[in-house]
């Protein structure tokens, strides 16, 4: 063969090594006027990029032209790697029986090497097809010829794919060892296409096995590498929206899918991976909780798998229908079959997925009264309860649970319900970053429920306290894990900052900032991305709430009220004199319309001349004690009070409640983190730290007069109130003030900040301290305000801090009037200064202020939580 062939020939390896330059090539030889073999080769070689990578169209153009070319070579050989090349992309534009018939006459048409190659794409067709059994027999006769001619690439794809297709029937170990095995063979050649799909598989191995922090990193790690190729990857996204859903982050795994289906779209590329990308977008918008969006999406997957003839495919999709039909209130006789049918056809397949149908026939069933029908679907899930992946498991135990709550048996939905959160509970401590351990409550929300359900009606507030506290603030049980040493992340937080800084310059001046607000969601992004990778590295301090040790901790004076939601009503669980009492209250629904009524008022009475308003406040205050508190407001005694609010109602300024605005108050996420707070020690080292940010209308007035009240404290402002200094300042003081603007970030916020020399001081940054400040006061508006997520969990600047060694903390809830901060944190530090606790400083601080409108709205939007 002359040099010429060579290097044409060389052409279809370089397609997955260097796809553009194999492009290019191929193009030019098309240019030379070139032998028929040499053309059928250099256009198979331009309709396989477009195959993976551009337009269908154009692919089976050039792909029936090589076809047709080898052919006239008459070169068996070249026909039938042209065939299966072919047959792939039929079968990708939706031409199922055409892409097999293809494949089927490469089969027979080649021999030997070549012959073992076409097997592996047929397989490849199979698994896309979800003929899982049938790509796994041809990979099989595949592989050993390809070792015997010694081909390493061919070898190593063909076991990536059968690791994929073990993944695909519930494998994992399997899929493991051959990914592995792939891997160290594709570690000796220069296809770097291939070693990204290596890498990307890798981590979908590692999503299988419950690994969520490293499948993010691996397939970041793999969109890197297929982006210095120029080469986009569809199975990279469909793969990483599928995490994204399992962390939490299913409003963002619908965001990708959409955008990867314009893409795609765009571009006329494969029908096959559309149809995947509508059902992990259906799923994502189930989960998002728009379940119209999600039968939309799925009723056109539906519709695409079938045309495309992928039974495996359309199967999961009706799933997802279904599923999202019950969500949105229409379950029905007809839904059960349907879901059992469904059930039915995954078990046939071997899908891993099986019990989650049979889970969802149960359910329907058992909101129709047809006990008998859910019995006997919930018995078939509630076997994936002792093996498998966590979620998986997950479904097992909440079919139990349910099975147990029709048969009317509160232990074993107690059992059961425990048994599931557990499960949960290992899987969440393998996350390192607070944001994934905080969605991730997210499913067990059913479980809690059930189980809280089964303590009401039991009769027993002791245990109703109990389930209440096992599903509450969970993120914040354990610090977050500390990143390791990574000067990426550090000079990323360094770059976010400056950009941060310069963009809020220009606006200042009145300059445009669109350049600069991208580069900082870029860095944004970057961060993120960087802190989901980490991996838990806690165990979990395996702790069960003790109401005895809380009502020890209470002793007869203080009372600790816990809020619980079950179906729409607030149940007030008040413990104290060593025992709890139960009272019922209002619909949570209305509480939070009120609340939300109050803080728009708070925010009238910020500015002076509103004083008209404060009655209304007031007003609005009295109904919310009778949404909230209910009868127990008369039985709350005369000492300190501690707040346990579920998430949903973290804006209610509790300080107007009549019945609590002249006491001693505290807030706390959970009684578990207030027992927490209250057991931390001060640290040995009893400095004070004050810092003043730039920008303030008063300019920080108070902290000069603290710096003097406090001999010896370190104050940090102008160019020394930067984040380096501020965070070692920070790290275990044993008092920070800090008079900073605060900014809130509902959509991102672990990005909510603190304005200081350099730029923002945000929640990741605190994430970086060894121990946070003891006690800790910020005295600028909406430093309080949190996103709730998950089940009931709260991100912001406060939770990032009280896992972190810090036992109480002030901070404020609605906007204030600065001028009325200034004598109310001086009124707060005179109590501390004379042995007071935080609570008890700001109920004395309170009192102290002026009586008019401005000066009340600023004392009742300051609350303390934690114990110190």
């Amino acid at each position: 063969m002359t040099s010429g062939s060579e290097q044409v020939l060389e052409l279809l390896p370089l397609v997955f090594a260097a796809p553009q330059q194999a492009l290019a090539r191929a193009e030019e030889v098309l240019r030379t006027d070139p032998s028929v073999l040499h053309a059928s080769v250099a256009h198979q070689v331009i309709g396989i990029w477009q195959r993976d990578w551009g337009d269908m169209t154009m692919a089976l153009h050039h792909l029936r032209r090589a076809r047709d070319l080898a052919v006239r070579a008459e070169s068996a050989e070249r026909e039938g790697d042209v065939l299966a090349a072919l047959g792939v992309a039929l079968v990708h534009s939706g031409r199922t029986r055409q892409g097999l018939a293809a494949l089927e006459r490469g089969v027979e048409v080649s021999s030997g090497h070549t012959r073992a190659r076409v097997l592996f794409r047929r397989a490849y067709a199979s698994w896309v097809l979800g003929l899982h059994r049938e790509a796994l027999e041809d990979v099989r006769r595949a592989i050993p010829v390809l070792r015997q001619v010694d081909d390493v690439i061919w070898t190593a794809r063909a076991l990536t794919l059968r690791a994929t297709v073990h993944l695909a029937v519930g494998a994992v170990e399997r899929a493991e060892a051959d990914f592995a095995a792939a891997e160290t063979l594709f570690d000796t050649t220069g296809q770097d296409h291939d070693k990204a799909d290596g890498v990307e598989s890798r981590g979908l191995a590692a999503f299988r096995s419950g690994d969520v922090p490293a499948a993010l990193k691996l397939f970041d790690e793999a969109e890197d590498r297929y982006a210095k190729l120029g080469t986009p990857s569809f199975m990279l996204y469909i793969r990483r929206c599928e995490v994204l859903m399992a962390a939490g982050l299913a409003s963002e795994a619908l965001g990708q899918a959409d955008s990867a289906i314009k893409v795609l779209d765009g571009i006329g590329g494969q029908s096959t991976r559309k149809a995947e990308l509508l059902l992990v977008a259906s799923k994502a918008a189930r989960l998002a909780g728009d379940p119209h969006t999600a039968i939309a999406r799925a009723a056109l997957a539906v519709r695409l798998f079938a045309g495309q003839r992928r039974p495996w495919w359309e199967t999961h999709a009706r799933l997802v229908l279904i599923e999202a039909r019950v969500a949105a209130g229409r379950g029905s006789g007809r839904l059960v079959a349907d879901a059992a049918d469904v059930a039915d056809r995954l078990a046939s397949f071997g899908a891993p997925a099986a019990p989650e149908a049979s889970l969802l026939a149960g359910r329907i069933a058992l909101g129709l009264g047809w006990t008998a029908d859910a019995e006997r679907h919930l018995a078939v899930a509630a076997r994936s309860r002792r093996s498998g992946p966590p979620l998986a498991r997950m479904t097992g135990w909440a079919a139990q649970a349910l099975r147990a709550e029709a048969a009317g048996s509160a232990r074993g939905v107690l059992e059961a319900c425990r048994r599931g959160l557990d499960v949960l509970d290992d899987h969440r401590m393998t996350l390192g970053a607070t944001e994934l351990r905080a969605r991730a409550t997210e499913q067990g929300a059913e479980l809690a429920a059930l189980a809280q359900r089964a303590s009401l009606d039991s009769g027993s507030p002791r245990r109703l306290l109990v389930w209440s506290e096992r599903w509450r603030a969970t993120a914040l049980s354990t610090p977050p894990t500390r990143p390791p040493a990574d000067p990426a992340l550090l000079s990323d937080l360094t770059a976010f900052r400056e950009i941060a800084a310069r963009a809020d310059a220009a606006r200042m001046e009145g300059r445009p900032v669109p350049a600069l607000e991208r580069e900082q969601r870029r860095l944004e992004r970057e961060i993120r991305s960087r802190t989901l990778h980490i991996r838990g590295d806690s165990p979990g301090d395996g702790h069960r709430f003790d109401p005895t040790r809380l009502l020890e901790r209470l002793g007869d004076d203080t009372r600790l009220v816990e809020l619980a939601v079950l179906d729409g009503r607030v149940q007030v669980l008040l413990c104290g004199q060593g025992r709890v009492r139960r009272f019922e209250a209002g619909r949570v629904a209305d509480a939070e319309r009120e609340a939300e009524h109050v803080q728009a008022g708070l925010r009238r009475l910020a500015h002076p001349g509103a004083d008209a308003r404060l009655p209304l406040v007031e007003a609005a205050g009295r109904r919310l004690e009778e949404l909230l508190l209910g009868p127990a407001a008369a039985h709350l005694g005369q000492g300190p009070v501690v707040i346990v609010p579920p998430g949903r109602l973290h804006r209610v300024p509790w300080a107007l409640l009549p019945s609590l605005r002249e006491r001693v108050l505290s807030v706390s996420p959970s009684a578990s983190g207030w027992l927490r707070a209250r057991d931390t020690e001060p640290p040995p080292d009893r400095r004070q730290v004050l810092v003043r940010g730039p920008g303030l209308a008063t300019e920080g007035a108070e902290v000069p007069e603290l710096a003097a009240r406090y001999a010896g404290s370190m104050v940090l402002e102008d160019d020394y109130a930067r984040v380096p200094r501020v965070l070692e300042q920070l790290d275990g003081a044993a008092l920070a003030h800090i008079a900073a603007h605060g900014s809130f970030r509902v959509e991102s916020p672990l990005f909510s900040s603190l304005r200081m020399a350099d730029g923002p001081l945000i929640v990741h940054d605190f994430e970086r301290l060894d121990r946070s400040p003891y006690r800790i006061i910020l005295s600028c508006c909406d430093t309080a305000r949190f996103a709730t997520v998950g089940a009931d969990e709260l991100l912001g600047l406060v939770t990032a801090l009280l896992p972190l060694g810090t036992a109480g903390v002030v901070a404020c809830s609605a906007p204030v009037n600065d001028a009325a901060v200034v004598p109310l944190m001086l009124a707060l530090h005179k109590g501390l200064a004379a042995g007071l606790s935080l609570a008890e400083a700001l109920r004395d601080a309170r009192a102290a202020l002026p009586g008019d409108a401005t000066h009340q709205a600023t004392g009742w939007a300051f609350t303390a939580f934690g114990a110190a």
